[in-house]
């Protein structure tokens, strides 16, 4: 069982307070999926980059892996990648960056 209480088969959609919360516990490991220049315009701080672009899952960090891009689409294709390589992720942040910055949770830029 996961953090979030399903199936480790299932694809999560995981709230922007809720990712804030399981960062502050140290339970995830946030990973964008977004391209390098996305990344550094704004970001959640801590987050691993592994684009799309490039995207290979079994490269991805150890733990509970949560993935991110700017509105959930790139997330979920990157979902779909490790689901076919049999490589498990918790979830994704529903509605991605902007999701999370909608809330006013904090992002880092530059």
């Amino acid at each position: 069982m996961n953090i979030f209480g399903r199936n480790k088969s299932e694809l999560h959609d995981v709230s922007p307070a809720a990712l804030q919360a399981a960062l502050a516990r140290k339970e995830v490991v946030l990973v964008d999926v977004r391209e390098p220049a996305e990344h550094q315009s704004a970001r959640i701080e801590g987050a691993v980059l592994h684009p799309l672009s490039r995207f290979d899952p079994a490269s991805l960090p150890a733990g509970q892996v949560i993935l991110h891009c700017a509105g959930g689409k790139r997330s979920r294709m990157a979902a779909d990648l490790c689901a076919k390589a049999g490589v498990p992720v918790a979830g994704h942040l529903d509605g991605g960056l902007s999701a999370w910055m909608s809330a006013g949770l904090p992002v880092t830029r530059g």
